[in-house]
């Protein structure tokens, strides 16, 4: 059985690793588990890098807390401002337990100015934004915002699956990855 391992307890990124991984690979069995990992960076990353940073990060410090994974997903949500506009994206980073590793970044959105209002002005994560905007509670864990704001018509369940599926690109056609490793 292949243990997968989550840098996060969140089950939005539990539940998207297990969709990318049984999308990716039906045939196979799996176990799947969430850990508390150290992201390294703020709360609510403000830029591309930081959060990119974030996902890698993450895994270095799962690699600590559970060190017999065949693989570790890292979702790392971020966001940056671009003259005036905020972008809201994510970062998603594998490795395995031979050292291939992969990332790739999901589609973006713009957010609203009252929620670009509260995270750069007053300094609250995306999700805590989305909770006071939509009087939600814990809004992270469900559809997140960009499920509110689409109505559900995307989640961040959504946005996460696409991204670990290509950042398993690798593993899918490792032929084409130089080996396999692509780092």
């Amino acid at each position: 059985m292949i243990k997968i391992i989550v840098t996060s307890l969140n089950p939005i990124k539990i539940e998207a690793a297990r969709l990318a991984f049984s999308r990716a690979f039906p045939q196979s069995s799996f176990e799947i588990k969430g850990c508390s990992a150290n992201s390294g960076v703020s709360n609510q990353p403000l830029s591309d890098q930081e959060t990119k940073l974030g996902a890698l990060n993450r895994i270095k410090s799962a690699q600590l807390l559970e060190s017999n994974a065949d693989f570790y997903f890292s979702f790392e949500g971020g966001a940056e401002d671009k003259e005036g506009l905020l972008e809201e994206f994510a970062w998603v980073a594998i490795e395995d337990k031979n050292g291939r590793a992969n990332q790739s970044r999901s589609a973006s959105f713009i957010i609203p100015e009252t929620l670009r209002h509260l995270i750069i002005h007053e300094g609250l994560e995306m999700g805590e934004a989305a909770d006071r905007i939509f009087n939600d509670n814990n809004i992270k864990q469900k559809g997140g915002a960009v499920g509110a704001l689409s109505n559900n018509l995307v989640t961040r369940t959504d946005l996460y699956v696409q991204a670990a599926i290509l950042a398993f690109l690798p593993w899918l056609r490792p032929e084409l990855y130089l080996g396999g490793k692509n780092t």
